[in-house]
């Protein structure tokens, strides 16, 4: 049986809940206030058949890449992590642009539909991006427009532009 372990953590972008399995990282939440955390945890534990613990010390080693990432001396996350909560053709997108789109870069929906080999599948690409359960540390706020826009975003845009920022991709937001 799967057990999973969970954790908020004070992220600069605000509180990100954290969850993993015996496997690794399986999920990153945005504005995970208590309501948000709860129905999380509540969701995760659904699809994975189990009841997730908080457990800070567990995700301990999710935590330190993040506080190195969001200092900017983490480039890349080298994390261990359980893709069983997307198949298909969103995990095929979602490895793609963890292995394939460094730091401080960006894709277009298009080129990302490209490189899987799914050229029709731009649109798609937008949807895996929506689903995709391990933000940050599966960069999809790397992925933009191909005509120049910043594209939408789960985490809502001021996060993808603060994102973006930190990776020197786009001058500092002013808010």
């Amino acid at each position: 049986m799967t057990s999973a372990a969970w954790t908020v953590y004070d992220a600069p972008i605000g509180p990100l809940l954290v969850a993993a399995t015996e496997e690794g990282l399986v999920l990153v939440v945005f504005r995970a206030g208590e309501e948000t955390a709860a129905r999380a945890v509540a969701a995760v534990g659904r699809r994975l058949g189990c009841a997730p613990v908080e457990d800070a010390a567990r995700l301990a080693p999710v935590t330190a890449q993040l506080d190195g990432y969001f200092a900017g001396t983490l480039r890349d996350f080298d994390l261990p992590l359980d893709w069983s909560l997307i198949t298909g053709f969103q995990r095929r997108v979602l490895r793609e642009l963890a292995e394939g789109v460094p730091y401080g870069t960006v894709v277009g929906y298009q080129d990302l539909a490209d490189r899987v080999g799914e050229p029709d599948a731009a649109r798609a690409v937008g949807g895996a991006m929506g689903a995709n359960p391990l933000p940050v540390v599966v960069p999809c706020h790397r992925v933009v427009e191909s005509g120049g826009g910043i594209g939408g975003f789960g985490g809502g845009l001021e996060i993808k532009r603060t994102l973006l920022a930190l990776e020197g991709v786009l001058p500092a937001p002013l808010f």
